[in-house]
């Protein structure tokens, strides 16, 4: 039940978390095996070494068709198709969905990547060709070991430092994706959870400040808690790349982490809407893809419901009727606003209900151990599903901004 509700979990989770977990099933006894010493580097020439490639039929090339339920009831099919002449390129990077036994996964492409990149990027191949490495990540099954058993304070100079072979695997396939791929094209980097904490690594030692930068169309960093000085658009983590404003600008940054607004402020315990290392004069970004320029929006939101969070799987999105198609689409049923609320920074979900509507006046998507929410999660595992749509808009929207500025 807890790696089934953590199935996009970030790689350092909460000490409830670990508690909440550890009253579900017993604590493993052993550590997972470590990556050895050496770890030789991914031949990403190798196409088996990416889980999406431009042309391939691969988990990018899925069936994405979505049934639009209006709030009268009213629904209409809404086909997709992606374009494999779009002028630009999204590069994306999963999060922590691995359930192989060691620290560190395998090569081996399982249906928890399959799934993950279907509900969190596929959509964009509408408008950019998709590249997405697989890379051997930091697994669930280590961080539930390590988030059941907490090293104490005076233990920390002793824990296992997090393995880095995944950043390198990242990175080994960017500069291979830039030898052999990109041919000076505009890029937007995606990355939800580990993800996005990967791409943050990227970004800081391979991009910001270099000339690869002109390239960089836009970072999506989806369920992390970036560093920006307060009320500022650039500094902190990114020395030069600032937060994205409009879907006109290049060369920014869309940065997040969604809570539902009934249960703001998050608890004490939450890693997500601050900084992981307090620093002060620092708060998370929060960029709102559903109104870049600030206030409330609409959230245009695509929920699986074939292969998502169990919940999203079983929810009854309009009375008396199965959607029988991969997604669905709420259209006006969520809005969604940056908030700081106490010392959090998040993006706040409202949902516009509607008790006398034949639709659903409510999502799934919570992190639930057995029948307890865990608020200090918030929305995490829906983070992409929620804004979907909006960010397949900017992304568009980016392509023509990138296309008439080398004009």
């Amino acid at each position: 039940m807890f790696r089934t509700n953590l199935v996009a979990a970030l790689a350092g989770g909460t000490l409830s978390l670990a508690a909440a977990a550890a009253a579900q099933q017993p604590a493993p006894s052993q550590p997972p095996a470590p990556p050895p010493a050496s770890v030789q580097p991914n031949d990403y020439s190798d196409k088996a070494n990416w889980l999406c490639w431009p042309g391939r039929d691969d988990a990018c090339a899925s069936d994405l068709t979505a049934t639009v339920v209006n709030a009268d009831g009213s629904t209409s099919i809404e086909s997709f198709e992606a374009d494999p002449k779009a002028p630009i390129d999204c590069f994306y990077v999963y999060p922590t969905v691995s359930h192989d036994p060691g620290m560190i996964s395998t090569m081996k492409i399982e249906p928890e990547e399959t799934n993950v990149v279907i509900q969190q990027a596929a959509r964009l191949g509408a408008k950019c060709r998709l590249y997405a490495p697989m890379y051997r990540q930091f697994t669930l099954t280590a961080l539930t070991y390590f988030m059941m058993h907490p090293t104490p304070p005076a233990a920390m100079a002793s824990a296992p430092p997090r393995p880095q072979v995944g950043y390198n695997d990242v990175k080994d396939a960017w500069n291979y994706y830039l030898t052999h791929e990109n041919h000076g094209r505009g890029v937007v980097l995606v990355g939800h959870s580990q993800g996005s904490g990967v791409l943050t690594q990227l970004i800081k030692n391979e991009i910001d400040g270099k000339p690869v930068q002109r390239q960089l169309i836009s970072a999506l960093l989806m369920g992390t808690a970036l560093a920006v000085p307060d009320g500022k658009d650039v500094g902190g983590d990114f020395k030069s790349v600032p937060l994205c404003r409009s879907d006109s600008q290049l060369g920014c940054v869309i940065a997040y982490s969604s809570f539902r607004e009934s249960t703001l402020p998050p608890p004490d315990n939450s890693r997500f809407g601050r900084p992981r290392r307090e620093a002060p004069g620092m708060e998370a970004a929060c960029v709102n893809p559903a109104n870049l320029a600030g206030g409330p929006g609409p959230a245009e939101s695509y929920f699986g419901t074939l292969i998502a969070v169990p919940d999203a799987t079983k929810f009854a999105w309009l009375k008396n009727k199965t959607i029988d198609t991969p997604f669905v689409s709420v259209p006006g049923l969520l809005t969604a606003q940056c908030v700081h609320s106490g010392p959090f920074h998040v993006l706040a979900i409202h949902i516009n209900a509607d008790p006398a509507s034949p639709r659903a006046s409510d999502i799934p998507g919570d992190v639930v151990v057995g029948k307890v929410v865990l608020k200090d999660w918030g929305l995490h595992l829906i983070d992409a599903n929620l804004f979907m749509g909006n960010l397949e808009d900017i992304v568009g929207a980016e392509a023509k901004a990138w296309e008439a500025a080398k004009r």
